[in-house]
């Protein structure tokens, strides 16, 4: 006997078929094997489906038709989770980079300046500003640290966007993808540039319910997610595409006459809006890119970021977590994979529409295994923003300097933009002419007494001269006085119950300092 259970809200229709015991054991065989995964699986889902209705029926009235929408993304993203096996990626199956995947930036022409206004008036510019500053012992949104000159990410994104429509006399317009977890913030905060020349809009990406690992049933008992905010996350910048059409905000862009969006993560201090790119795109005539990713040349750095493959016909983004543990060595070298992706995307808006409307978008799932504060063990079903590039025709990688990727994810690349070796100009981040060479210093600073903002901030009197540094690796407890220049390779270890004080306007240059060195005031 088959019973059928649909499950409405969802759209997606679940069979159940009984399994009859058998009558004497035996070694199971792949058939069995197969069969007792599909009806765990089946079994999974219908379970699921039952607690996401009964969650529904928690909702305020005003929210049902948000929260069903979300909850039918949720489930065929765990639907998928459930079906899929196995990399998503066969390795064999790779193919080389055609030799016109990937431009050079230095090859794009600039456009004309009685082109620029006309272009300009095509762009929306996204921010991706759902995350939080908690790894860098922060509350609230991490777009509000404060990152140079007492302004924070969102001060230096508007006032970007302000200068160029104040420059070439346009209104490209500023959109953030907030989070449930910044909105409320993020909502009170952008009501101080109510007086500026940028129009900003705001939209929420979803909220998915985090599911226990062992059961795999959702740990919400109810909606009231501020209530109990660490049953539910937003899942991934991925959910871009969906939550920006379901805004209304895709439509109102395309209907304006907006032909593509620039997407990049808030916290890279890099991803300025570049008008080469934009002319690029806008002079294809009739064979228009649909998605262009930007990537830069791999470090040691950065072994783990995604990098550009071709596979099936069509350039794709290759994330690590995607990559067989047998092939990751392979994945991070520098000589093979030579580009990473920066999460600086250019993406045609009724491209966007069509895909959507077309269902063809799959993104991979990336699977967050997390621990949380009493042990529960949960999942968290994510997908990449990037990972799109797939579902679109006429992709591009365009291979951009170095200087249009600078993230702050840690206190010490919080260094770099604070210190002298980049000069602010309305709200862009220039590397100074006085530094010899393009690179940037690589910076290490202890976890536990640098890693918090506050911490950082508490270790330097001012932050020191880095013009000709190479290298720094700070642990332990150490802290700065004025004017301190550092040079070269510059190692500053104290040990365990020691202290170092760097004494102010000292000049470190290619010195290793350890042991217990204190400046006492008398």
């Amino acid at each position: 006997m088959v019973e059928e259970t649909n499950v409405g809200y969802s759209g997606i229709n679940i069979s159940t078929n009984a399994v009859k015991p058998k009558g004497h054991s035996r070694v199971p065989s792949s058939t069995d094997l197969k069969e007792f995964k599909e009806v765990t699986q089946r079994d999974s889902l219908v379970q699921l489906e039952k607690e996401m209705t009964a969650l529904l029926t928690t909702t305020a009235d005003d929210k049902k038709d948000l929260a069903k929408s979300q909850f039918t993304a949720f489930s065929r993203l765990f639907q998928r989770f459930l079906e899929e096996s196995g990399p998503s990626v066969d390795w064999d199956r790779i193919e080389k980079l055609p030799t016109d995947a990937i431009r050079d930036y230095d090859t794009l022409s600039k456009p004309s300046p009685d082109d620029i206004h006309s272009k300009l008036e095509k762009l929306v510019v996204v921010k991706l500003n759902g995350g939080l500053g908690t790894s860098m012992g922060c509350r609230g949104p991490k777009s509000v640290i404060q990152v140079r000159n007492d302004l924070t990410f969102l001060d230096l994104t508007v006032q970007q966007i302000e200068h160029l429509n104040k420059k070439y006399n346009v209104n490209v317009p500023l959109v953030l993808m907030n989070s449930f977890n910044t909105d409320k913030d993020t909502e009170q905060i952008i009501r101080k540039y109510k007086g500026l020349q940028v129009e900003i809009y705001t939209f929420n990406q979803s909220c998915f319910p985090r599911v226990s690992k062992e059961s795999l049933l959702p740990i919400a008992h109810d909606c009231d997610i501020e209530g109990n905010i660490e049953a539910w996350y937003p899942p991934g910048h991925g959910d871009f595409y969906d939550s920006f059409k379901n805004s209304g905000l895709l439509q109102k862009f395309i209907d304006s006459g907006r032909d593509y969006c620039f997407i990049s993560n808030i916290d890279n201090l890099g991803a300025t809006v570049d008008l080469n790119i934009l002319n690029m795109l806008l002079d294809r005539g009739t064979n228009p890119l649909e998605f262009v990713m930007e990537v830069t040349n791999k470090t040691k750095a950065d072994v783990k970021g995604g990098t550009l493959i071709q596979y099936e016909n069509k350039l794709r983004l290759l994330e690590i977590a995607q990559v067989p543990k047998e092939h990751l060595e392979e994945f991070k070298s520098v000589k093979k994979f030579k580009f990473f992706n920066t999460n600086n995307l250019w993406i045609k808006l009724d491209a966007i529409e069509k895909v959507l409307n077309e269902g063809s978008m799959n993104l991979e799932i990336i699977v967050n295994n997390k621990t949380l504060d009493n042990n529960l063990n949960i999942i968290q079903l994510e997908t990449a923003v990037g990972a799109a590039m797939k579902s679109f025709n006429g992709g591009l990688g365009i291979n951009v300097p170095r200087s249009r990727f600078l993230p702050v994810k840690k206190t010490s690349d919080l260094l770099l933009v604070m210190s002298n070796l980049y000069h602010m100009r309305n709200g862009s981040l220039s590397m100074s002419p006085l530094r010899m060479f393009p690179t940037t210093p690589l910076v290490k600073l202890g976890d536990k007494d640098f890693a918090k903002v506050k911490d950082f901030l508490s270790r330097f009197a001012t932050i020191p001269d880095i013009l000709e540094l190479d290298h720094l690796t700070v642990s332990g407890d150490v802290t700065f006085g004025r004017n301190v220049s550092l040079k070269g390779t510059v190692i500053i270890i104290a040990n365990h119950g020691d202290r170092i004080d760097i004494p102010s306007n000292a000049t470190l240059e290619n010195k290793i300092v350890s042991g217990n060195l204190r400046i006492l005031d008398h």
